[in-house]
């Protein structure tokens, strides 16, 4: 990293890094971000990307989908798929669809484990992730380490709410976390894969996470996009990070 606080991107463009020692990176806490933009970032050619992809991507997905809808019928009771609210541009919020991988009383497994284990609900408290999930099926840990269970975002793509290639998809409570950095989030879509996913996801920081938001978004480029998404095939091979 250069010594004036920028670093290098994957397209080579130099980006403002932020602060890593909290995962409250921006000047103002607590203030209400506001959108710059009255279009997404990458306008319509990178919306006419994300359909041309999902289009051409069927037939093979199509499969693989009736495939998992199969497996995960035959192995656990309960909804096929699983949609949590999610905000998106201009601060819409969404229904970000998923398979379901967890039980369906997660909430009350959820809520007993982090009463008797402090360190993960510390860890859940500063990340809204557990490195150990004791709500995940057995079929559910497989479709999270490869990714699968997030193919119904593609749905999410195809109707305008998401990318292919953009920022996490954060619950609005997280964007108190973003601070400064909120309004560059609320002027793009999320994505289904972004430099979080092919730079290490789980085992990356949070702050390192909305450091890598932020980065995405001022140095978008449709080559950047494109990089991101040759980059995400090895990254889900590897299941590096993957929880």
């Amino acid at each position: 990293m250069p010594p004036d606080g920028t670093s290098v991107g994957i397209d080579g463009k130099l980006a403002v890094s932020l602060s890593s020692s909290s995962p409250n990176l921006g000047t103002a806490p607590g203030a209400a971000p506001q959108p710059r933009s009255t279009k997404p970032v990458g306008g319509l050619a990178k919306r006419s990307l994300d359909v041309a992809l999902v289009l051409l991507s069927l037939p093979l997905f199509g499969i693989l989908i009736l495939g998992l809808i199969a497996l995960i019928k035959a192995t656990d009771r309960g909804p096929l798929l699983y949609g949590h609210r999610r905000v998106g541009f201009n601060g819409t919020e969404f229904k970000c669809w998923k398979f379901r991988t967890m039980v369906v009383n997660g909430d009350e497994i959820l809520a007993r484990h982090l009463e008797s284990n402090p360190a993960d609900r510390l860890q859940w408290e500063t990340e809204r992730k557990l490195s150990n999930d004791p709500r995940v099926t057995r079929v559910g840990a497989i479709l999270r380490k490869l990714s699968l269970d997030e193919l119904p975002q593609l749905l999410n793509v195809l109707c305008g709410q998401m990318s292919i290639v953009g920022p996490r998809p954060v619950v609005r409570a997280e964007l108190d976390n973003y601070a400064a950095t909120a309004p560059l989030y609320l002027i793009t879509r999320p994505g289904l894969t972004g430099l979080w996913q092919v730079s290490g996801r789980s085992d990356t920081t949070y702050a390192e996470r909305v450091r890598l938001d932020r980065q995405y978004v001022q140095g978008w480029s449709m080559l950047l996009d494109i990089k991101i998404i040759l980059r995400t095939i090895p990254a889900l091979l590897s299941s590096r990070g993957a929880r």
